[in-house]
Protein backbone atom coordinates (compact mmCIF):
# COMPACT_ATOMS: atom_id res chain seq x y z
CA UNK A 1 0.00 0.00 0.00
CA UNK A 2 1.50 3.19 -1.28
CA UNK A 3 1.10 7.12 0.67
CA UNK A 4 2.58 10.10 1.74
CA UNK A 5 3.86 10.94 5.31
CA UNK A 6 1.61 13.86 6.49
CA UNK A 7 3.08 14.22 9.82
CA UNK A 8 6.35 13.50 11.85
CA UNK A 9 6.41 13.08 15.76
CA UNK A 10 9.84 11.23 16.11
CA UNK A 11 9.19 7.16 15.94
CA UNK A 12 5.88 7.44 14.61
CA UNK A 13 4.48 8.89 11.06
CA UNK A 14 1.00 9.64 10.15
CA UNK A 15 0.63 8.20 6.35
CA UNK A 16 -2.91 8.78 4.64
CA UNK A 17 -2.81 6.40 2.00
CA UNK A 18 -3.72 6.41 -1.79
CA UNK A 19 -6.96 5.41 -0.88
CA UNK A 20 -7.52 8.08 1.68
CA UNK A 21 -6.79 6.31 4.88
CA UNK A 22 -4.70 7.65 7.43
CA UNK A 23 -2.32 5.12 9.30
CA UNK A 24 -0.20 5.35 12.10
CA UNK A 25 3.29 4.08 11.37
CA UNK A 26 6.67 2.94 12.54
CA UNK A 27 9.76 2.91 10.23
CA UNK A 28 11.38 -0.58 9.50
CA UNK A 29 14.18 -1.07 11.68
CA UNK A 30 16.96 -1.09 9.02
CA UNK A 31 16.40 2.33 7.77
CA UNK A 32 17.80 3.99 11.22
CA UNK A 33 21.17 2.26 9.72
CA UNK A 34 21.34 1.84 5.89
CA UNK A 35 24.33 4.73 6.14
CA UNK A 36 21.56 7.80 6.42
CA UNK A 37 23.65 10.60 8.31
CA UNK A 38 19.80 12.24 8.78
CA UNK A 39 18.22 12.19 12.32
CA UNK A 40 14.88 11.67 10.52
CA UNK A 41 15.48 9.27 7.76
CA UNK A 42 11.59 9.84 6.79
CA UNK A 43 10.40 13.58 6.69
CA UNK A 44 6.79 14.86 5.91
CA UNK A 45 6.06 14.90 1.97
CA UNK A 46 7.91 11.73 1.27
CA UNK A 47 6.08 9.05 -0.82
CA UNK A 48 6.22 5.24 0.45
CA UNK A 49 5.70 1.96 0.61
CA UNK A 50 3.28 0.51 3.96
CA UNK A 51 2.48 -2.60 5.52
CA UNK A 52 -0.87 -2.74 7.62
CA UNK A 53 -1.79 -4.66 10.06
CA UNK A 54 -4.97 -6.87 10.56
CA UNK A 55 -6.36 -4.11 12.43
CA UNK A 56 -5.73 -1.23 9.75
CA UNK A 57 -4.89 1.51 12.57
CA UNK A 58 -1.33 0.72 12.55
CA UNK A 59 1.48 0.04 9.63
CA UNK A 60 5.07 -0.04 8.83
CA UNK A 61 6.85 2.00 6.21
CA UNK A 62 8.64 -0.39 3.88
CA UNK A 63 9.89 1.66 1.60
CA UNK A 64 10.73 5.10 0.92
CA UNK A 65 10.31 6.05 -2.81
CA UNK A 66 12.81 8.33 -4.90
CA UNK A 67 12.42 12.03 -3.25
CA UNK A 68 11.86 14.54 -5.76
CA UNK A 69 13.70 17.07 -4.31
CA UNK A 70 14.44 17.78 -0.13
CA UNK A 71 15.82 20.57 2.17
CA UNK A 72 18.02 20.18 4.90
CA UNK A 73 19.64 22.13 7.52
CA UNK A 74 22.74 20.95 9.95
CA UNK A 75 20.98 19.21 12.92
CA UNK A 76 21.88 21.49 15.89
CA UNK A 77 23.59 19.12 18.80
CA UNK A 78 24.86 16.22 15.80
CA UNK A 79 27.53 18.51 13.82
CA UNK A 80 27.78 15.15 11.40
CA UNK A 81 24.24 14.63 10.58
CA UNK A 82 21.49 16.60 8.73
CA UNK A 83 17.81 16.83 9.34
CA UNK A 84 15.21 16.69 6.15
CA UNK A 85 12.75 19.65 7.12
CA UNK A 86 10.28 18.15 4.24
CA UNK A 87 10.51 16.50 0.85
CA UNK A 88 9.15 16.30 -2.13
CA UNK A 89 8.46 20.06 -2.52
CA UNK A 90 7.07 22.27 -5.02
CA UNK A 91 7.66 25.35 -3.49
CA UNK A 92 8.84 26.66 -0.19
CA UNK A 93 8.00 30.09 1.11
CA UNK A 94 10.22 31.43 4.33
CA UNK A 95 8.79 34.16 6.40
CA UNK A 96 10.92 37.06 7.23
CA UNK A 97 10.67 39.72 10.46
CA UNK A 98 12.63 43.07 10.60
CA UNK A 99 11.80 42.64 14.86
CA UNK A 100 9.60 40.01 17.37
CA UNK A 101 11.54 38.42 16.00
CA UNK A 102 14.62 39.62 14.05
CA UNK A 103 15.43 37.59 10.59
CA UNK A 104 19.11 38.56 9.42
CA UNK A 105 19.85 38.73 5.68
CA UNK A 106 22.98 35.49 7.24
CA UNK A 107 19.75 33.79 7.90
CA UNK A 108 18.12 34.27 4.78
CA UNK A 109 21.32 33.83 2.46
CA UNK A 110 21.77 30.43 4.04
CA UNK A 111 18.02 29.43 3.31
CA UNK A 112 17.98 30.09 -0.47
CA UNK A 113 21.67 29.10 -1.04
CA UNK A 114 20.46 25.58 0.54
CA UNK A 115 16.93 25.43 -0.86
CA UNK A 116 19.40 26.21 -4.48
CA UNK A 117 21.18 23.25 -3.92
CA UNK A 118 18.22 21.22 -3.56
CA UNK A 119 16.32 22.83 -6.78
CA UNK A 120 13.63 24.34 -4.71
CA UNK A 121 12.02 26.98 -5.75
CA UNK A 122 11.31 30.19 -2.91
CA UNK A 123 9.27 32.73 -2.54
CA UNK A 124 9.93 35.47 0.98
CA UNK A 125 6.86 36.24 2.68
CA UNK A 126 7.92 39.94 4.46
CA UNK A 127 5.31 39.66 7.32
CA UNK A 128 3.72 42.18 10.13
CA UNK A 129 3.73 44.92 7.89
CA UNK A 130 1.48 46.17 9.51
CA UNK A 131 3.15 46.65 13.31
CA UNK A 132 5.95 48.63 11.23
CA UNK A 133 7.07 52.13 11.66
CA UNK A 134 7.76 54.24 8.39
CA UNK A 135 11.58 53.80 9.16
CA UNK A 136 11.33 49.99 9.16
CA UNK A 137 9.39 50.24 6.48
CA UNK A 138 11.78 51.86 4.70
CA UNK A 139 14.55 48.88 5.84
CA UNK A 140 12.18 46.47 4.87
CA UNK A 141 11.67 47.93 1.46
CA UNK A 142 15.69 47.58 1.33
CA UNK A 143 16.08 44.13 2.00
CA UNK A 144 12.91 43.23 -0.41
CA UNK A 145 15.03 44.84 -3.35
CA UNK A 146 18.07 43.19 -2.40
CA UNK A 147 16.54 39.61 -2.96
CA UNK A 148 13.70 41.04 -5.64
CA UNK A 149 16.79 42.44 -7.94
CA UNK A 150 18.53 38.96 -7.91
CA UNK A 151 15.29 36.94 -8.91
CA UNK A 152 13.03 35.91 -6.15
CA UNK A 153 9.74 36.32 -5.82
CA UNK A 154 9.07 38.64 -2.57
CA UNK A 155 5.30 39.25 -0.99
CA UNK A 156 4.90 41.55 1.93
CA UNK A 157 2.24 40.51 4.29
CA UNK A 158 0.15 40.63 7.07
CA UNK A 159 -0.90 37.23 8.02
CA UNK A 160 -3.24 38.56 11.25
CA UNK A 161 -4.66 41.00 9.09
CA UNK A 162 -4.98 39.24 5.71
CA UNK A 163 -3.09 41.51 3.57
CA UNK A 164 -1.90 39.92 0.23
CA UNK A 165 -3.00 36.65 1.79
CA UNK A 166 -4.52 36.79 -1.59
CA UNK A 167 -1.63 36.65 -3.53
CA UNK A 168 0.28 33.82 -1.52
CA UNK A 169 -2.99 31.70 -2.23
CA UNK A 170 -2.53 32.33 -5.63
CA UNK A 171 1.47 31.01 -5.56
CA UNK A 172 0.33 27.91 -3.85
CA UNK A 173 -2.51 26.70 -5.47
CA UNK A 174 -1.96 23.01 -6.80
CA UNK A 175 1.60 22.94 -5.43
CA UNK A 176 2.83 21.28 -2.31
CA UNK A 177 4.77 23.92 -0.02
CA UNK A 178 6.64 24.69 2.77
CA UNK A 179 6.68 27.08 5.41
CA UNK A 180 9.73 27.53 7.17
CA UNK A 181 10.95 30.61 9.27
CA UNK A 182 12.09 31.32 12.62
CA UNK A 183 10.58 30.48 15.91
CA UNK A 184 7.90 33.95 16.41
CA UNK A 185 7.26 35.05 12.73
CA UNK A 186 3.42 34.43 12.25
CA UNK A 187 3.55 30.48 10.31
CA UNK A 188 1.11 29.02 12.23
CA UNK A 189 -1.34 32.94 11.91
CA UNK A 190 -0.60 32.24 8.24
CA UNK A 191 -1.66 28.75 8.13
CA UNK A 192 -4.61 29.65 10.29
CA UNK A 193 -5.27 32.80 7.90
CA UNK A 194 -5.22 30.23 4.78
CA UNK A 195 -7.46 27.70 6.69
CA UNK A 196 -8.94 28.82 9.73
CA UNK A 197 -10.58 25.37 10.19
CA UNK A 198 -7.61 24.35 11.32
CA UNK A 199 -6.91 26.58 14.59
CA UNK A 200 -3.56 25.96 15.09
CA UNK A 201 -2.40 27.30 18.52
CA UNK A 202 -0.01 30.51 18.49
CA UNK A 203 2.12 32.34 20.76
CA UNK A 204 3.41 35.63 21.81
CA UNK A 205 6.68 36.41 21.39
CA UNK A 206 9.29 36.01 24.61
CA UNK A 207 9.34 39.87 25.91
CA UNK A 208 12.70 38.77 27.89
CA UNK A 209 14.29 37.54 24.53
CA UNK A 210 12.40 38.96 21.39
CA UNK A 211 12.08 35.91 19.98
CA UNK A 212 9.26 33.22 18.88
CA UNK A 213 7.69 30.73 21.22
CA UNK A 214 7.59 27.03 19.75
CA UNK A 215 4.02 26.17 18.70
CA UNK A 216 4.64 24.10 16.16
CA UNK A 217 6.82 20.87 17.41
CA UNK A 218 6.88 18.62 14.36
CA UNK A 219 6.72 18.97 10.98
CA UNK A 220 2.86 18.58 10.00
CA UNK A 221 1.23 18.48 5.90
CA UNK A 222 -2.15 20.45 5.65
CA UNK A 223 -4.70 19.88 2.61
CA UNK A 224 -6.33 23.48 2.30
CA UNK A 225 -9.33 23.79 0.54
CA UNK A 226 -8.54 26.12 -2.80
CA UNK A 227 -6.06 23.04 -3.97
CA UNK A 228 -2.58 23.15 -2.31
CA UNK A 229 -1.04 21.58 0.37
CA UNK A 230 1.32 23.20 2.99
CA UNK A 231 3.83 21.78 4.85
CA UNK A 232 3.92 23.42 8.52
CA UNK A 233 7.75 22.92 10.00
CA UNK A 234 8.81 23.81 13.35
CA UNK A 235 10.93 26.98 13.82
CA UNK A 236 14.13 27.21 13.23
CA UNK A 237 16.46 29.76 15.49
CA UNK A 238 19.54 28.73 13.79
CA UNK A 239 20.23 27.04 9.64
CA UNK A 240 23.13 25.48 9.89
CA UNK A 241 24.14 24.58 6.90
CA UNK A 242 25.46 21.40 5.09
CA UNK A 243 29.00 21.60 3.70
CA UNK A 244 29.14 22.29 -0.07
CA UNK A 245 32.64 22.44 -0.99
CA UNK A 246 34.17 25.99 -1.84
CA UNK A 247 33.95 25.33 -5.78
CA UNK A 248 30.60 24.90 -5.71
CA UNK A 249 29.05 27.46 -2.96
CA UNK A 250 29.18 30.30 -5.14
CA UNK A 251 26.29 28.61 -7.63
CA UNK A 252 24.14 28.94 -5.27
CA UNK A 253 24.13 32.30 -4.85
CA UNK A 254 22.36 32.93 -8.12
CA UNK A 255 23.95 36.84 -8.95
CA UNK A 256 27.72 35.05 -8.42
CA UNK A 257 26.82 32.08 -11.10
CA UNK A 258 25.83 34.49 -13.22
CA UNK A 259 29.15 36.42 -13.15
CA UNK A 260 31.46 33.32 -12.63
CA UNK A 261 32.27 33.34 -16.38
CA UNK A 262 33.42 36.44 -16.30
CA UNK A 263 36.34 35.72 -13.92
CA UNK A 264 39.77 35.78 -15.00
CA UNK A 265 39.98 32.06 -13.61
CA UNK A 266 37.88 29.17 -13.71
CA UNK A 267 38.13 27.91 -10.69
CA UNK A 268 37.86 31.24 -9.27
CA UNK A 269 36.27 31.37 -5.25
CA UNK A 270 35.67 35.20 -5.22
CA UNK A 271 38.01 36.04 -2.34
CA UNK A 272 41.54 37.75 -3.03
CA UNK A 273 42.19 36.46 -6.99
CA UNK A 274 42.73 39.10 -9.50
CA UNK A 275 40.09 40.14 -12.19
CA UNK A 276 37.31 38.41 -9.95
CA UNK A 277 33.95 39.79 -11.90
CA UNK A 278 31.76 38.71 -8.59
CA UNK A 279 33.99 41.22 -6.50
CA UNK A 280 34.11 44.12 -8.71
CA UNK A 281 30.31 43.69 -8.60
CA UNK A 282 30.11 44.32 -4.62
CA UNK A 283 32.57 47.01 -5.08
CA UNK A 284 30.47 48.49 -7.83
CA UNK A 285 27.13 48.12 -5.94
CA UNK A 286 25.96 45.65 -8.09
CA UNK A 287 26.02 42.97 -5.62
CA UNK A 288 24.76 43.55 -1.94
CA UNK A 289 27.87 43.50 0.29
CA UNK A 290 25.22 41.45 2.92
CA UNK A 291 25.40 38.57 -0.03
CA UNK A 292 29.14 38.75 0.05
CA UNK A 293 29.44 38.65 3.88
CA UNK A 294 26.98 35.52 3.96
CA UNK A 295 28.93 33.77 0.88
CA UNK A 296 32.36 34.51 2.95
CA UNK A 297 31.00 33.55 6.15
CA UNK A 298 29.38 30.54 4.58
CA UNK A 299 32.89 29.62 3.09
CA UNK A 300 34.77 30.00 6.43
CA UNK A 301 32.02 27.50 7.87
CA UNK A 302 31.18 29.67 10.31
CA UNK A 303 27.71 28.62 11.85
CA UNK A 304 27.62 31.58 14.75
CA UNK A 305 26.65 34.36 12.89
CA UNK A 306 23.15 34.35 11.61
CA UNK A 307 22.08 36.63 13.57
CA UNK A 308 24.66 39.29 12.61
CA UNK A 309 23.15 42.25 11.00
CA UNK A 310 24.95 42.95 7.56
CA UNK A 311 22.94 45.48 6.49
CA UNK A 312 23.34 48.12 9.16
CA UNK A 313 27.51 47.53 8.36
Amino acid sequence: MEGTVYKSTGSWYTVKTDTGISVSCRIKGKFRTDQISSTNPVAVGDRVTISVAKNREEGVIQVIHDRKNYIVRKSVNLSKQIHILAANIDIAFLLITLNNPVTYPAFIDRFLATAKAFGIEVVLLFNKEDTYSKKEMDDLRHLKVVYQDIGYHCVEISALNGTNIDQVKSLMKSKTCMLSGHSGVGKSTLVNTLAPQLNIKTKAISDQHQQGQHTTTHAELHELDFGAKIIDTPGIRGFGMITFSPQELGDYFVEFFERKVQCKFNDCLHIDEPKCAVKLAVESGGIASSRYKSYIQILAGDDQHYRTDFWES
